[in-house]
């Protein structure tokens, strides 16, 4: 189902998967990617949960409000999810993110930690990031899963789409407002951190692991930046073996 939502002066795009009586499970995309980047794992969780996921402000097909500085700030992005979370009345949800919309996620589940049962950090990195490196050992990366016969995955179809692609680097910029490394301790329930080998933001991942004592990390081989459309198999397997593992399953 797909929805629009008045938050704060913007309209969001927002998509649900799976049944309403279902776990909720809401999804942070990469950055610059809209909902569309979850498309090759949805059909995999919506089994499980009822999944969540929405276009940031001023990204996808979400509306930027008419202001177009103080509203890209991840207390912004963090009260949004509430108001999604509100409309389909979930008091509490699991999290799933990936690379830029982890640090999203880690600004959302510190700032309302009690909406959160879990957390599935991949590519954790509270520092800025590194796009040479990125897209250096996402070459890597790919040339070692060719060599071990696995075949690149094809992208999902417009998962960097933009309505007002002129909002977009505004949006990315929250990360440049918010002390991450800060927020990482608020971090109280279970957590998965997931990353590849491949990736730089390995380094960080491991920092942020460490920090945590209800966490586990887990490295994926020959994986780099972008682990969810790079390997959607190994990154829904991942994340679904995790929530076994709180179930006790």
């Amino acid at each position: 189902m797909h929805i629009r939502l008045k938050a704060r002066g913007a309209t969001l795009h927002v998509e649900s998967d799976g049944n309403e009586g279902l776990p909720a499970l809401l999804l942070w995309p990469g950055g610059s990617c809209t909902t569309r980047m979850w498309d090759r794992v949805i059909p995999d969780l919506a089994e499980r949960f009822f999944v969540l996921r929405f276009d940031i402000r001023g990204v996808g097909k979400s509306s930027p409000a008419d202001d177009p500085e103080a509203q890209y700030t991840f207390e912004q992005y963090a009260e949004d999810a509430i108001r999604v979370l509100d409309h389909f009345e979930v008091d509490r949800c699991h999290v799933w993110s990936m690379a830029w919309g982890t640090r999203a996620a880690i600004a959302f589940c510190s700032l309302y930690p009690n909406r959160v049962i879990s957390a599935a950090l991949f590519e954790a990195n509270t520092g800025m990031p590194d796009p040479k490196a990125q897209q250096e050992g996402q070459k890597a990366a790919r040339e070692k899963q060719r060599a071990a016969g696995i075949e690149p995955f094809p992208l999902p179809e417009g998962y960097n789409a933009h309505d007002t692609p002129e909002s977009v680097p505004l949006a990315m910029g929250a990360l440049r407002k918010f002390d991450l490394a800060a927020a990482v301790p608020g971090l109280t329930m279970p957590v998965l951190i997931a990353t590849g080998d491949h990736d730089p933001n390995l380094t960080s991942s491991r920092e942020v692991a460490a920090t945590l004592p209800n966490s586990r990390l887990v490295v994926f081989e020959n994986v780099g930046h972008g682990s969810v459309l790079q390997r959607p198999d190994l990154t829904s397997r991942t994340f679904l073996e995790f929530q076994d593992a709180l179930q006790g399953n």
